[in-house]
């Protein structure tokens, strides 16, 4: 009779690993579900021998970062849509909360799945979590779906055996991002139009208008102002070399992309956001504000602290910031108080969060005030992008008038010079 490695997820929330002995792969899962287990990995032993551990699972924290969270896809794979995958990871938590095991709850999805490379995306899962992969381990599978920051959750999840606290998690989280980048979009949509309007103006005028009084000036051998010789070879250069800088522009786009997709291509471009003046802050603060909601949650879940902040430092998204916080939480592991811990981190939790968070830890109700930080943290951020986008309206439109203005001088100058060349 075949021999079983499994993983699984007790009803008291304690992860248990062993084997035993099934008819086949749907006996074993019967005989897990019986004992009141949500399967997590399950593996037929091939040489027919107990081997007293079953593997370790650490792959797709390493795929995760040599991922670096970018997929630079070359070929034509089609995407799926980011709510279909908010959807996929809420309806998953939702199962599994209610007791469902892991592998049938992916067929479930799969099933209901609408949308046709999902559905064969949540089968290429569920066959590899059956075949004995880890959840997280067949997520990192395809970083192309499943970001970095994402698989990583996940794995700390199913490792501290709370994994569908962490996927409605990831879930907020998804839909959080949507709703401030539907409004970031919206905000901008006026003034991109503008700017699109205006480059075409630009060229127009610079590729068919210019060399038109370019001539007229040529043939009165007037000398020109300044800025109209200027402006004349900035035309003469788009005309001669428009094609050539419009390629380069697209290489040097593409290479970018693909060092971005890099490992430490990521690491630098983020450490370059936090130096950004204004900008860098406004990363630390949502950053700060996603660690907070989710080491709250977790704790008012009942999970233990050094597990929900080995989670959260996951949720940050900037690798820099994850790096720094990793330094907090060994302090923790030693005996330090949190909010101690954390002042090792100043980039990203201000004096004042740490006193409230030191506050909170002493009176027991951390959780609650964490989760209030970052309520507070989004809600001030709103207001800032909303400020910003704000600002950029007519910055933009003053920059746009200042470049065709511009223009429109350098070309009227000379004509009331021509009568100097006429007499």
């Amino acid at each position: 009779m075949p021999i079983f490695q499994y993983k699984a997820l007790q009803a008291d929330g304690q992860i248990t690993e062993g084997q035993f002995e099934a008819g086949g792969r749907q006996e074993a899962f019967r005989q897990m579900e019986s004992r009141g287990w949500r399967p997590i990995s399950l593996t037929e032993n091939r040489n027919g021998k107990r081997n007293g551990k079953a593997r370790a699972t650490s792959a797709p924290a390493a795929a995760a970062e040599k991922n670096g969270g970018f997929n630079l896809s070359l070929g034509g794979a089609k995407r799926i849509p980011a709510r279909v995958l908010e959807n996929f990871t809420r309806l998953l938590s939702s199962l599994l909360a209610a007791g469902v095991p892991l592998s049938r709850a992916l067929v479930i999805l799969q099933k209901e799945a609408a949308h046709p490379t999902a559905r064969e995306k949540w089968k290429e899962v569920h066959d590899l979590v059956v075949d004995g992969m880890s959840l997280a381990d067949a997520m990192a599978k395809s970083p192309g779906v499943f970001p970095r920051v994402y698989v990583a959750m996940v794995e700390a999840g199913e490792t501290g055996g709370f994994l569908d606290v962490v996927l409605a998690q990831i879930a907020d989280f998804q839909a959080r991002e949507k709703e401030m980048r539907g409004k970031v979009l919206t905000a901008l949509l006026y003034p991109t139009i503008l700017l699109v309007l205006a480059l075409g103006v630009l060229a127009f005028l610079l590729v068919f208008f210019i060399p038109r009084f370019q001539k007229l000036f040529a043939g009165f051998n007037a000398k020109l102002p300044l800025l109209t010789q200027m402006i004349v070879s900035v035309s003469e250069l788009l005309r001669a070399y428009g094609l050539l800088v419009a390629v380069g522009v697209l290489i040097i786009g593409f290479l970018v992309r693909g060092w971005l997709a890099s490992p430490a291509g990521r690491r630098a471009w983020e450490g370059l956001l936090l130096r950004i003046p204004t900008l860098g802050s406004l990363v630390a603060q949502y950053a700060m504000a996603r660690f907070c909601r989710m080491l709250g949650t977790l704790l008012a879940a009942g999970v233990p602290l050094i597990n929900g902040l080995n989670v959260a430092r996951r949720s940050i998204g900037n690798q820099i910031l994850v790096d720094a916080v990793s330094g907090s939480i060994d302090l923790v592991k030693e005996g330090k108080a949190l909010g101690a811990s954390l002042s090792e981190c100043r980039t990203l939790f201000p004096g004042s969060v740490l006193e409230m968070v030191a506050v909170a830890e002493e009176s027991g109700k951390l959780d609650t005030e964490l989760i209030r930080i970052a309520n507070v943290t989004e809600a001030d951020l709103d207001r800032q992008l909303k400020t910003a986008v704000a600002l950029a309206e007519p910055l933009m439109l003053f920059l746009i008038a200042g470049f065709i203005g511009t223009i429109f001088i350098g070309m009227v100058i000379p004509i009331f010079t021509l009568q100097d060349y006429i007499k």
